[in-house]
């Protein structure tokens, strides 16, 4: 009975025991985290007739400035949208946490040797058979930033939904 009520007890007292979230509160070092533990992001731009167009990138990790580096090829449809329009989203989701970061911005396209030198993956290779002339940089500067983590807590405002955000 004492082995009964023992045991009893510390299931007790280990279901009282608060859940306490991870206690970082800097929102750009969330949004970093967040970034980096999605790896992956989609890329938005806008076409001459105003429908949205998002694709899957493979980008590099952002920059102290969360500047973001991605390839592509020269001649996507990317390129054409983004010489008609360089506002553009970056939307990175990471599934584990339940967390995502948007960014808004402006993307200048890139084709220096010494920055695509710099800004190369060796998986690439099957995509782009004369980097010189088929692999372009994509360099994006954030004017802003939304977060959400279920993670660390940032939600939305429980009335308009409105997300924490970061200016740059």
């Amino acid at each position: 009975m004492r082995y009964f009520l023992s045991a009893v007890l510390m299931i007790f007292f280990v279901s009282c025991k608060k859940v306490t979230k991870p206690v970082k509160t800097d929102l750009k070092e969330i949004a970093k985290e967040i970034m980096m533990e999605a790896k992956n992001c989609a890329l938005i731009t806008v076409d001459s007739l105003g429908v949205a167009h998002a694709r899957a990138m493979d980008p590099f990790l952002p920059q102290k400035d969360f500047t973001v580096w991605l390839g592509t090829n020269a001649r996507s449809a990317k390129v054409g949208q983004i010489q008609q329009n360089k506002l553009v989203t970056l939307y990175y989701f990471d599934a584990k946490s339940a967390s995502y970061v948007t960014l808004q911005g402006v993307v200048y396209l890139v084709n220096t040797q010494k920055e695509k030198e710099k800004f190369w993956k060796t998986e690439w290779e099957d995509f782009y058979k004369n980097k010189e002339t088929d692999y372009l940089l994509l360099k994006f500067k954030p004017n802003k930033a939304t977060i959400i983590s279920e993670k660390y807590n940032i939600l939305g405002d429980s009335i308009s939904w409105e997300t924490p955000t970061i200016k740059f």
